[in-house]
């Protein structure tokens, strides 16, 4: 399992969510596994997208392509988005007990 960082800025976050949301099933045979979002504490529209990937191969391939390229600007996506690949090391769960 490989995580995904993206951070981009969109135009408006109605029109991308909805683009965005139109996608699920093609991410998902692309090889995503899930996904989360958030935007920037009082900065609605710089996004910053978590997602987990099947494995790093496929989730090159997928923020490469031209189909991906074609969603983001029909989605509002604005420049360039900054794209990490990341392995987990490490991870602390707390609970209410602790």
């Amino acid at each position: 399992m490989v995580h995904v960082l993206i951070h981009h800025e969109v135009a408006d976050y109605a029109a991308w969510k909805s683009v965005f949301d139109a996608a699920l099933d093609w991410r998902h045979q692309n090889g995503e596994r899930s996904c989360r979002i958030f935007h920037s504490a009082g900065q609605v529209h710089q996004m910053t997208l978590l997602f987990e990937w099947e494995n790093l191969d496929q989730a090159r391939k997928f923020m490469a392509s031209e189909e991906l390229k074609a969603r983001m600007a029909k989605a509002g996506v604005k420049g360039e988005p900054r794209v990490d690949y990341l392995t987990e090391m490490y991870t602390v769960r707390r609970s209410a007990a602790d």
